[in-house]
């Protein structure tokens, strides 16, 4: 892979972070590195592969034709306002945020499902909310040879995943509830310490929160499969590191569980971790650190014959943000996709 240019903006928040230990215990090679973010954050340092790296204003003028790939961590209105101004000066955009998700001129990829849409980029490629992604790796092998066609999904989401201030307002809720008081944090809807808040952003009309309706979009687009019927409950729950969630499947014909266990154990980026007999099946804490899609609990759906249920659990800042986002540029770059 050729060494690029590359420009991180909302580089000193969780995600920007995790993408730099991502970059390099992937030994991604990297011509230059800069860092954006807020005026809060400028001028603070960060370390990559022993230099220190001074953290920049994110400006409309800080973009430049040499910053051959932008990564974008950031808000959506963030991602709207930059994103063009990168796209227009030849840079290879990704975006984390779900300003662009459902364009259809946007290509909304994970590379172990989709890799091919990255040919019809325009500058610009969409990363998946960090609740999809674990969940189509997990069906996509399924799809493949039996096209889904409904799904139900209950997710128990991690803290980090609304961002590190988050995980320090889970902590200190933490140490205050165990001394017998009750300090709500603001970082969630409610009070998150051994609690559990069912809202992820704000509700629509349909009763439907914002994170609900990204899950069934997305799924769609990615599997490229417009009619799948999606139905979605996202919980925010008291972990740190890694989403999971509970999935009802099903598809076009009856699928046994000793099946879909070996097309799943097959497929790239999962790995199933499933013996109920010795009580194995994968928690947050499993998951939290690596790069894994953990699948476990597999089993026939006995409000369904023919569907299958099954847990599934993966770090939501890593592949569920970074580690995608770095496969897609390699991806990118294996395909020549990214101007030199």
């Amino acid at each position: 892979m050729d060494a690029y240019n590359i420009t991180i903006v909302g580089g000193a928040g969780i995600v920007g972070r995790e993408f730099l230990k991502i970059l390099d215990q992937r030994q991604v090679p990297v011509a230059r590195l800069r860092l954006l973010a807020t005026a809060r954050s400028a001028g603070k340092q960060l370390e990559f592969r022993g230099q220190q790296i001074t953290i920049e204003e994110t400006t409309p003028a800080a973009f430049t034709p040499d910053d051959h790939v932008v990564f974008l961590s950031a808000s959506g209105s963030a991602s709207k306002q930059y994103a063009p101004l990168a796209q227009q000066l030849g840079c290879f955009v990704v975006d984390d945020s779900s300003a662009y998700r459902q364009d259809p001129a946007v290509p909304l990829v994970i590379p172990e499902i989709n890799p091919e849409d990255l040919e019809w980029h325009k500058g610009i490629v969409s990363q998946p909310n960090c609740t999809t992604t674990p969940m189509v790796m997990a069906l996509n092998p399924i799809h493949k040879v039996n096209p889904l066609r409904r799904v139900i999904v209950s997710t128990y989401q991690a803290v980090a995943g609304a961002g590190g201030a988050a995980v320090d307002g889970l902590a200190a809720e933490s140490r205050a509830a165990l001394e017998g008081r009750h300090e709500p944090s603001g970082t969630q809807k409610r009070e998150i310490a051994f609690n559990a808040v069912p809202q992820i952003d704000l509700f629509s009309d349909d009763g439907y929160t914002k994170e609900e309706i990204k899950m069934a979009n997305e799924t769609r687009k990615i599997l490229h499969a417009p009619d799948v019927a999606v139905s979605a409950t996202c919980v925010r729950i008291p972990t740190f590191f890694g989403h999971a969630m509970t999935v009802w499947a099903e598809f076009e014909r009856p699928v046994a569980p000793e099946q879909a266990r070996e097309l799943v154990a097959a497929a790239p980026g999962v790995t199933l971790m499933d013996d109920p007999a010795n009580e194995q099946y994968p928690t947050p804490m499993d998951a939290a650190g690596t790069d894994k899609v953990l699948v476990g609990r597999l089993r026939a759906d006995s409000s369904n014959p023919g569907g299958i249920t099954f847990w599934t659990v993966t770090d939501s800042i890593r592949k569920g943000a970074a580690t995608n986002v770095v496969q897609v540029i390699e991806e990118a770059a294996k395909r020549n996709l990214i101007r030199r």
